[in-house]
Protein backbone atom coordinates (compact mmCIF):
# COMPACT_ATOMS: atom_id res chain seq x y z
CA UNK A 1 0.00 0.00 0.00
CA UNK A 2 3.05 2.57 0.94
CA UNK A 3 4.62 2.01 -2.65
CA UNK A 4 1.01 2.20 -4.55
CA UNK A 5 0.65 5.29 -2.79
CA UNK A 6 3.96 6.55 -3.54
CA UNK A 7 3.57 5.60 -7.07
CA UNK A 8 0.65 7.56 -7.10
CA UNK A 9 2.46 11.09 -5.61
CA UNK A 10 4.84 10.75 -8.21
CA UNK A 11 2.59 10.55 -11.09
CA UNK A 12 1.58 13.63 -10.03
CA UNK A 13 4.97 15.47 -11.32
CA UNK A 14 4.01 13.63 -14.59
CA UNK A 15 4.01 15.88 -17.68
CA UNK A 16 0.59 15.55 -19.86
CA UNK A 17 0.07 12.29 -21.80
CA UNK A 18 -1.21 13.05 -24.83
CA UNK A 19 -2.28 9.17 -26.72
CA UNK A 20 -3.79 10.48 -30.25
CA UNK A 21 -5.85 13.30 -29.66
CA UNK A 22 -6.89 12.42 -26.46
CA UNK A 23 -4.83 14.07 -23.74
CA UNK A 24 -4.94 12.10 -20.26
CA UNK A 25 -6.58 13.29 -16.88
CA UNK A 26 -3.59 14.66 -14.41
CA UNK A 27 -3.23 12.48 -11.46
CA UNK A 28 -3.78 13.76 -8.27
CA UNK A 29 -4.49 11.85 -5.33
CA UNK A 30 -4.16 15.27 -2.96
CA UNK A 31 -6.49 17.48 -5.21
CA UNK A 32 -9.45 17.59 -2.55
CA UNK A 33 -7.35 19.27 0.27
CA UNK A 34 -4.64 20.98 -1.78
CA UNK A 35 -5.43 25.07 -1.96
CA UNK A 36 -5.94 26.23 -5.67
CA UNK A 37 -2.56 28.13 -6.72
CA UNK A 38 -3.62 31.67 -7.73
CA UNK A 39 -1.98 30.78 -11.47
CA UNK A 40 -5.08 27.89 -12.13
CA UNK A 41 -7.45 31.23 -10.81
CA UNK A 42 -5.85 32.90 -14.36
CA UNK A 43 -8.11 33.21 -17.18
CA UNK A 44 -6.84 31.05 -20.19
CA UNK A 45 -5.58 32.82 -23.05
CA UNK A 46 -8.89 31.86 -25.04
CA UNK A 47 -11.06 33.42 -22.47
CA UNK A 48 -9.68 36.83 -22.77
CA UNK A 49 -10.76 37.24 -26.19
CA UNK A 50 -14.92 36.48 -24.85
CA UNK A 51 -17.17 39.92 -24.60
CA UNK A 52 -18.86 39.43 -21.14
CA UNK A 53 -22.60 38.70 -21.28
CA UNK A 54 -24.38 41.79 -21.48
CA UNK A 55 -26.25 43.58 -18.29
CA UNK A 56 -29.86 42.67 -18.50
CA UNK A 57 -31.35 46.28 -16.97
CA UNK A 58 -34.96 44.81 -15.10
CA UNK A 59 -38.10 46.61 -16.06
CA UNK A 60 -38.97 49.19 -13.93
CA UNK A 61 -41.57 48.49 -10.81
CA UNK A 62 -44.21 50.82 -10.52
CA UNK A 63 -45.05 50.54 -6.89
CA UNK A 64 -48.18 51.48 -4.64
CA UNK A 65 -48.21 53.35 -1.63
CA UNK A 66 -49.59 51.24 1.57
CA UNK A 67 -53.05 52.53 1.88
CA UNK A 68 -53.67 54.41 -1.19
CA UNK A 69 -55.87 53.29 -4.15
CA UNK A 70 -53.70 53.61 -7.06
CA UNK A 71 -54.89 53.90 -10.65
CA UNK A 72 -54.59 50.67 -12.55
CA UNK A 73 -53.68 51.21 -16.01
CA UNK A 74 -54.44 48.78 -18.70
CA UNK A 75 -53.54 50.76 -21.39
CA UNK A 76 -51.84 49.31 -24.71
CA UNK A 77 -49.88 50.26 -27.05
CA UNK A 78 -52.16 53.14 -28.01
CA UNK A 79 -51.56 54.51 -25.05
CA UNK A 80 -55.13 55.87 -23.89
CA UNK A 81 -54.62 55.24 -20.08
CA UNK A 82 -52.30 57.77 -18.39
CA UNK A 83 -49.67 58.27 -20.27
CA UNK A 84 -51.08 61.15 -22.55
CA UNK A 85 -52.05 63.07 -19.34
CA UNK A 86 -48.93 62.46 -17.71
CA UNK A 87 -46.65 63.95 -20.38
CA UNK A 88 -49.21 67.06 -20.76
CA UNK A 89 -48.60 67.95 -17.25
CA UNK A 90 -44.42 67.87 -17.94
CA UNK A 91 -45.00 70.03 -20.42
CA UNK A 92 -47.19 72.76 -18.56
CA UNK A 93 -45.00 75.14 -18.38
CA UNK A 94 -44.32 75.50 -22.68
CA UNK A 95 -47.80 74.63 -23.97
CA UNK A 96 -50.12 77.82 -24.89
CA UNK A 97 -52.80 76.17 -23.46
CA UNK A 98 -54.23 74.83 -20.18
CA UNK A 99 -54.16 71.33 -19.45
CA UNK A 100 -57.68 70.37 -19.46
CA UNK A 101 -59.42 67.49 -17.99
CA UNK A 102 -63.07 66.68 -18.53
CA UNK A 103 -65.57 64.58 -16.32
CA UNK A 104 -68.67 63.09 -17.46
CA UNK A 105 -70.65 61.79 -14.70
CA UNK A 106 -74.29 61.28 -12.91
CA UNK A 107 -75.52 63.04 -10.01
CA UNK A 108 -72.86 62.50 -8.24
CA UNK A 109 -70.84 65.52 -9.29
CA UNK A 110 -74.06 67.07 -9.92
CA UNK A 111 -73.13 71.34 -9.24
CA UNK A 112 -69.19 70.73 -9.30
CA UNK A 113 -69.78 68.11 -6.39
CA UNK A 114 -66.33 65.93 -6.10
CA UNK A 115 -64.55 68.36 -9.30
CA UNK A 116 -64.57 71.16 -7.68
CA UNK A 117 -62.93 70.49 -5.24
CA UNK A 118 -60.66 68.23 -7.53
CA UNK A 119 -59.74 71.29 -9.77
CA UNK A 120 -59.06 73.55 -6.57
CA UNK A 121 -56.35 71.04 -5.72
CA UNK A 122 -54.74 70.32 -9.49
CA UNK A 123 -55.18 74.83 -9.70
CA UNK A 124 -53.16 75.06 -6.63
CA UNK A 125 -50.59 72.48 -7.62
CA UNK A 126 -50.01 73.22 -11.32
CA UNK A 127 -51.59 76.76 -11.85
CA UNK A 128 -54.69 78.02 -13.48
CA UNK A 129 -58.34 79.57 -12.40
CA UNK A 130 -61.84 79.98 -13.42
CA UNK A 131 -64.41 77.55 -13.11
CA UNK A 132 -64.69 75.76 -16.87
CA UNK A 133 -67.43 74.64 -19.00
CA UNK A 134 -71.12 76.06 -17.61
CA UNK A 135 -74.38 74.96 -19.90
CA UNK A 136 -76.41 77.81 -20.88
CA UNK A 137 -79.13 77.02 -18.68
CA UNK A 138 -78.53 74.74 -15.39
CA UNK A 139 -81.65 73.36 -12.67
CA UNK A 140 -78.84 73.81 -10.02
CA UNK A 141 -77.43 77.33 -10.82
CA UNK A 142 -78.90 78.21 -7.17
CA UNK A 143 -77.42 75.10 -5.51
CA UNK A 144 -73.66 75.01 -7.46
CA UNK A 145 -71.46 77.39 -5.23
CA UNK A 146 -68.59 77.91 -7.64
CA UNK A 147 -69.96 80.36 -10.21
CA UNK A 148 -72.75 82.67 -9.70
CA UNK A 149 -74.77 82.11 -12.82
CA UNK A 150 -77.84 83.91 -14.32
CA UNK A 151 -79.73 83.56 -17.77
CA UNK A 152 -82.67 84.33 -19.37
CA UNK A 153 -84.21 83.71 -23.12
CA UNK A 154 -83.20 80.30 -23.60
CA UNK A 155 -85.31 76.74 -24.56
CA UNK A 156 -83.77 74.58 -22.93
CA UNK A 157 -83.31 70.70 -24.32
CA UNK A 158 -81.81 67.28 -22.61
CA UNK A 159 -81.33 63.71 -23.35
CA UNK A 160 -83.45 62.82 -20.14
CA UNK A 161 -86.49 64.75 -21.79
CA UNK A 162 -89.23 63.00 -22.43
CA UNK A 163 -90.73 65.03 -25.90
CA UNK A 164 -89.09 67.69 -27.92
CA UNK A 165 -85.45 66.50 -28.07
CA UNK A 166 -83.43 66.22 -31.19
CA UNK A 167 -80.60 63.73 -30.62
CA UNK A 168 -78.82 65.36 -33.99
CA UNK A 169 -78.53 68.53 -32.34
CA UNK A 170 -77.19 67.67 -28.98
CA UNK A 171 -73.62 68.79 -28.26
CA UNK A 172 -70.83 67.30 -25.69
CA UNK A 173 -72.92 68.27 -22.34
CA UNK A 174 -75.75 66.05 -23.90
CA UNK A 175 -77.94 69.10 -24.12
CA UNK A 176 -78.56 71.65 -26.51
CA UNK A 177 -79.67 75.28 -26.08
CA UNK A 178 -81.80 77.24 -28.82
CA UNK A 179 -82.27 81.85 -27.91
CA UNK A 180 -84.64 84.16 -28.62
CA UNK A 181 -83.72 87.61 -29.47
CA UNK A 182 -82.00 88.93 -26.29
CA UNK A 183 -81.41 85.92 -24.55
CA UNK A 184 -78.25 86.02 -22.52
CA UNK A 185 -75.73 83.96 -20.32
CA UNK A 186 -73.75 85.26 -17.36
CA UNK A 187 -70.98 84.14 -15.67
CA UNK A 188 -69.55 85.47 -12.59
CA UNK A 189 -66.57 84.73 -10.32
CA UNK A 190 -67.11 83.68 -6.50
CA UNK A 191 -64.63 83.67 -3.45
CA UNK A 192 -67.15 81.75 -0.77
CA UNK A 193 -66.45 78.27 -2.20
CA UNK A 194 -62.34 76.82 -3.61
CA UNK A 195 -60.01 79.11 -4.58
CA UNK A 196 -58.99 81.15 -8.18
CA UNK A 197 -62.44 81.53 -9.34
CA UNK A 198 -62.87 84.89 -8.41
CA UNK A 199 -61.42 86.02 -11.68
CA UNK A 200 -60.10 84.23 -15.04
CA UNK A 201 -58.07 85.39 -18.17
CA UNK A 202 -60.59 84.20 -20.58
CA UNK A 203 -64.07 83.16 -21.56
CA UNK A 204 -65.53 81.50 -24.32
CA UNK A 205 -69.22 80.36 -25.82
CA UNK A 206 -69.71 77.48 -28.05
CA UNK A 207 -72.23 77.00 -30.49
CA UNK A 208 -73.84 75.97 -33.83
CA UNK A 209 -75.24 78.36 -36.71
CA UNK A 210 -76.54 77.84 -40.27
CA UNK A 211 -77.24 81.48 -40.54
CA UNK A 212 -75.66 85.08 -39.93
CA UNK A 213 -75.57 85.65 -35.92
CA UNK A 214 -74.55 88.57 -33.52
CA UNK A 215 -73.74 87.83 -30.32
CA UNK A 216 -72.08 91.24 -28.12
CA UNK A 217 -70.07 89.74 -24.93
CA UNK A 218 -70.44 92.34 -21.91
CA UNK A 219 -67.00 92.10 -19.29
CA UNK A 220 -66.87 93.31 -15.89
CA UNK A 221 -70.01 95.24 -16.97
CA UNK A 222 -68.98 96.68 -19.90
CA UNK A 223 -70.22 95.97 -23.07
CA UNK A 224 -68.19 95.28 -26.34
CA UNK A 225 -69.14 96.08 -30.14
CA UNK A 226 -71.35 92.91 -31.25
CA UNK A 227 -69.65 90.93 -33.24
CA UNK A 228 -70.89 88.75 -36.55
CA UNK A 229 -70.56 85.32 -37.54
CA UNK A 230 -71.43 83.51 -40.87
CA UNK A 231 -73.09 80.43 -41.47
CA UNK A 232 -70.87 76.98 -40.83
CA UNK A 233 -71.70 73.11 -40.64
CA UNK A 234 -68.35 73.43 -38.03
CA UNK A 235 -69.09 74.48 -34.13
CA UNK A 236 -67.78 77.85 -33.82
CA UNK A 237 -66.63 79.71 -30.30
CA UNK A 238 -66.52 83.44 -29.63
CA UNK A 239 -63.78 84.68 -26.73
CA UNK A 240 -62.70 87.63 -24.73
CA UNK A 241 -59.84 87.91 -22.91
CA UNK A 242 -58.53 89.92 -19.84
CA UNK A 243 -58.96 89.90 -16.11
CA UNK A 244 -62.76 88.81 -16.63
CA UNK A 245 -64.78 88.73 -13.10
CA UNK A 246 -67.73 88.45 -14.82
CA UNK A 247 -69.18 88.27 -18.62
CA UNK A 248 -72.07 88.21 -20.32
CA UNK A 249 -72.97 86.69 -23.47
CA UNK A 250 -75.92 88.30 -25.27
CA UNK A 251 -77.61 87.52 -28.76
CA UNK A 252 -78.38 89.76 -31.12
CA UNK A 253 -80.44 88.05 -34.14
CA UNK A 254 -83.54 86.45 -34.07
CA UNK A 255 -82.06 82.76 -35.18
CA UNK A 256 -82.45 79.15 -34.57
CA UNK A 257 -78.35 78.50 -34.24
CA UNK A 258 -77.82 75.67 -31.09
CA UNK A 259 -75.58 76.92 -28.03
CA UNK A 260 -74.49 74.55 -25.75
CA UNK A 261 -72.23 76.35 -22.88
CA UNK A 262 -69.40 79.16 -21.94
CA UNK A 263 -66.22 78.77 -19.87
CA UNK A 264 -64.10 80.77 -17.35
CA UNK A 265 -60.64 79.31 -17.97
CA UNK A 266 -56.90 80.50 -17.51
CA UNK A 267 -54.61 81.07 -20.40
CA UNK A 268 -52.16 77.98 -18.44
CA UNK A 269 -52.38 75.74 -15.72
CA UNK A 270 -55.22 73.27 -15.28
CA UNK A 271 -58.57 73.56 -16.20
CA UNK A 272 -61.60 71.28 -15.04
CA UNK A 273 -64.96 70.88 -16.92
CA UNK A 274 -67.86 69.44 -14.94
CA UNK A 275 -70.61 67.56 -17.46
CA UNK A 276 -72.71 65.95 -14.99
CA UNK A 277 -75.99 64.41 -16.03
CA UNK A 278 -78.56 63.57 -13.90
CA UNK A 279 -79.69 59.66 -14.67
CA UNK A 280 -77.48 59.04 -16.77
CA UNK A 281 -75.23 55.72 -17.24
CA UNK A 282 -72.97 57.00 -19.52
CA UNK A 283 -74.66 55.16 -22.59
CA UNK A 284 -75.95 58.69 -24.06
CA UNK A 285 -72.42 59.69 -24.78
CA UNK A 286 -72.39 57.62 -27.53
CA UNK A 287 -75.47 59.29 -29.30
CA UNK A 288 -74.18 62.59 -29.46
CA UNK A 289 -73.40 63.42 -32.94
CA UNK A 290 -69.53 62.10 -33.54
CA UNK A 291 -69.33 65.35 -36.23
CA UNK A 292 -70.08 67.78 -33.53
CA UNK A 293 -68.01 66.00 -30.67
CA UNK A 294 -64.90 66.20 -33.43
CA UNK A 295 -65.28 69.71 -33.91
CA UNK A 296 -65.50 70.68 -29.92
CA UNK A 297 -62.55 68.79 -29.52
CA UNK A 298 -60.72 71.14 -31.90
CA UNK A 299 -61.73 73.72 -30.39
CA UNK A 300 -61.17 72.89 -26.76
CA UNK A 301 -58.96 69.67 -26.57
CA UNK A 302 -58.77 67.42 -23.93
CA UNK A 303 -55.83 65.96 -22.21
CA UNK A 304 -57.78 63.59 -19.43
CA UNK A 305 -61.72 62.10 -19.85
CA UNK A 306 -62.90 60.75 -16.39
CA UNK A 307 -66.21 59.00 -16.99
CA UNK A 308 -67.88 58.73 -13.78
CA UNK A 309 -70.69 57.00 -13.93
CA UNK A 310 -72.56 53.78 -12.00
CA UNK A 311 -75.20 55.29 -9.90
CA UNK A 312 -77.90 54.70 -12.02
CA UNK A 313 -77.46 51.07 -13.20
CA UNK A 314 -75.87 49.37 -10.01
CA UNK A 315 -79.14 47.32 -7.95
CA UNK A 316 -79.58 45.83 -5.15
CA UNK A 317 -79.63 42.64 -5.92
CA UNK A 318 -77.97 42.78 -9.59
CA UNK A 319 -75.00 40.25 -10.67
CA UNK A 320 -75.47 40.35 -14.37
CA UNK A 321 -74.14 43.77 -16.05
CA UNK A 322 -73.28 42.30 -19.10
CA UNK A 323 -76.05 44.09 -21.06
CA UNK A 324 -74.54 47.76 -19.57
CA UNK A 325 -70.55 46.54 -20.33
CA UNK A 326 -71.29 46.29 -24.25
CA UNK A 327 -72.67 49.62 -23.90
CA UNK A 328 -69.78 51.37 -21.73
CA UNK A 329 -67.77 49.37 -24.07
CA UNK A 330 -69.32 51.17 -27.21
CA UNK A 331 -69.08 54.44 -24.97
CA UNK A 332 -65.39 54.16 -24.54
CA UNK A 333 -64.69 53.33 -27.70
CA UNK A 334 -66.71 56.32 -29.15
CA UNK A 335 -64.61 58.92 -26.85
CA UNK A 336 -61.46 57.43 -28.00
CA UNK A 337 -62.50 58.65 -32.06
CA UNK A 338 -63.74 61.66 -30.88
CA UNK A 339 -60.67 62.79 -28.65
CA UNK A 340 -58.16 60.44 -29.98
CA UNK A 341 -55.32 62.60 -28.00
CA UNK A 342 -56.62 62.14 -24.14
CA UNK A 343 -55.98 59.61 -21.50
CA UNK A 344 -59.27 57.84 -20.67
CA UNK A 345 -59.86 56.95 -16.94
CA UNK A 346 -62.84 55.12 -15.86
CA UNK A 347 -64.34 55.63 -12.24
CA UNK A 348 -66.07 53.32 -10.48
CA UNK A 349 -69.30 53.29 -9.07
CA UNK A 350 -68.83 54.56 -5.11
CA UNK A 351 -70.55 52.64 -2.08
CA UNK A 352 -74.42 52.56 -2.01
CA UNK A 353 -76.12 51.10 1.13
CA UNK A 354 -79.97 49.37 1.53
CA UNK A 355 -80.91 48.53 4.77
CA UNK A 356 -80.53 44.03 5.28
CA UNK A 357 -83.47 42.06 6.95
CA UNK A 358 -82.16 42.89 10.34
CA UNK A 359 -82.20 46.94 9.85
CA UNK A 360 -78.28 47.20 9.15
CA UNK A 361 -76.84 49.82 6.33
CA UNK A 362 -75.13 47.62 4.27
CA UNK A 363 -73.62 47.89 0.68
CA UNK A 364 -75.65 46.73 -2.17
CA UNK A 365 -74.40 43.35 -3.83
CA UNK A 366 -75.02 44.74 -6.71
CA UNK A 367 -72.80 47.30 -6.68
CA UNK A 368 -69.63 45.28 -5.77
CA UNK A 369 -70.49 42.84 -9.01
CA UNK A 370 -70.87 46.12 -10.98
CA UNK A 371 -67.40 47.35 -9.96
CA UNK A 372 -65.73 43.77 -11.30
CA UNK A 373 -67.72 44.39 -15.01
CA UNK A 374 -66.14 48.49 -15.00
CA UNK A 375 -63.26 47.14 -13.86
CA UNK A 376 -63.30 44.46 -17.28
CA UNK A 377 -64.57 47.80 -19.12
CA UNK A 378 -61.43 49.62 -18.14
CA UNK A 379 -59.31 46.29 -18.89
CA UNK A 380 -61.33 45.33 -22.52
CA UNK A 381 -61.46 49.28 -23.49
CA UNK A 382 -57.01 49.08 -22.62
CA UNK A 383 -57.62 52.53 -20.91
CA UNK A 384 -56.85 53.40 -16.63
CA UNK A 385 -59.42 52.68 -13.65
CA UNK A 386 -59.91 54.03 -10.35
CA UNK A 387 -61.59 52.04 -7.79
CA UNK A 388 -63.72 54.84 -5.86
CA UNK A 389 -65.70 52.17 -3.63
CA UNK A 390 -62.60 50.99 -2.48
CA UNK A 391 -61.10 54.34 -1.87
CA UNK A 392 -63.77 55.44 0.44
CA UNK A 393 -63.59 52.54 2.18
CA UNK A 394 -64.97 49.72 0.42
CA UNK A 395 -68.32 47.95 2.57
CA UNK A 396 -69.40 50.79 5.24
CA UNK A 397 -67.74 53.70 3.76
CA UNK A 398 -71.12 55.05 3.05
CA UNK A 399 -72.27 54.86 6.40
CA UNK A 400 -69.17 56.75 7.54
CA UNK A 401 -69.51 59.55 5.38
CA UNK A 402 -72.84 59.47 6.07
CA UNK A 403 -72.29 59.31 10.08
CA UNK A 404 -69.93 62.02 10.20
CA UNK A 405 -69.97 65.74 12.18
CA UNK A 406 -70.34 66.84 10.05
CA UNK A 407 -71.99 64.31 7.88
CA UNK A 408 -70.38 64.36 4.82
CA UNK A 409 -73.37 62.56 2.66
CA UNK A 410 -76.42 62.13 2.29
CA UNK A 411 -79.40 60.23 4.09
CA UNK A 412 -80.53 57.99 0.77
CA UNK A 413 -76.67 56.63 1.36
CA UNK A 414 -76.20 56.88 -1.95
CA UNK A 415 -75.32 60.81 -2.30
CA UNK A 416 -72.49 62.86 -0.77
CA UNK A 417 -72.35 66.17 -0.03
CA UNK A 418 -69.84 69.41 -1.15
CA UNK A 419 -68.02 67.88 2.57
CA UNK A 420 -67.59 64.14 0.89
CA UNK A 421 -66.78 65.66 -2.17
CA UNK A 422 -63.60 67.42 -0.04
CA UNK A 423 -62.74 64.19 1.36
CA UNK A 424 -62.98 61.68 -1.86
CA UNK A 425 -61.59 63.86 -4.43
CA UNK A 426 -58.48 64.07 -2.65
CA UNK A 427 -57.97 60.77 -2.60
CA UNK A 428 -57.96 60.74 -6.48
CA UNK A 429 -55.85 63.99 -6.59
CA UNK A 430 -52.82 62.32 -4.49
CA UNK A 431 -53.64 59.62 -6.74
CA UNK A 432 -53.30 61.38 -9.74
CA UNK A 433 -50.17 62.90 -8.23
CA UNK A 434 -48.91 59.76 -7.10
CA UNK A 435 -49.23 58.51 -10.09
CA UNK A 436 -47.07 61.24 -11.91
CA UNK A 437 -44.48 60.78 -10.05
CA UNK A 438 -44.38 57.63 -10.80
CA UNK A 439 -44.35 58.12 -14.13
CA UNK A 440 -41.51 61.07 -14.08
CA UNK A 441 -39.11 58.03 -12.48
CA UNK A 442 -39.85 55.61 -14.91
CA UNK A 443 -38.94 57.61 -17.41
CA UNK A 444 -35.31 58.89 -15.58
CA UNK A 445 -34.77 55.25 -15.12
CA UNK A 446 -35.53 53.97 -18.38
CA UNK A 447 -33.22 57.04 -19.68
CA UNK A 448 -30.42 56.18 -17.45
Amino acid sequence: MLFILAALLLMNFLPPITVGEHTLREVDILSDIRRPSFEEDEPQEDSLLLAPPPIIKPAFVDSCKQGMTCIEDYSDSTLRGMTAFYEKLSEINNLKRPVRVAVFGDSFIEADIFTADLREMLQQKYGGCGVGFVNITSTTYGFRPTVRHAFNGWESHSVNDSIGFVKNKQGPNNHYFIPTRGAYMELRGQTKYASKLDTCQQSTIYFLTDEPLMLTAEVNKQKNAPSEFTASPDMQQMSVKGNIGSVRWIVNSDTDALFFGATMDGLSGISVDNFSLRGSSGLSLATIPEHTMMQFNKLRTYDLIILQFGLNVATQRGSDYHYYKVGMLRSVEYIKRCFPQASILLVSVGDRNYKSETGEMRTMPGVKNLIKYQQNIAAEGNIAFWNLYEAMGGEGGMVKLVNAKPAQANMDYTHINFRGGKVLSKLLYESLVYGKEQFDKKKAYEAE
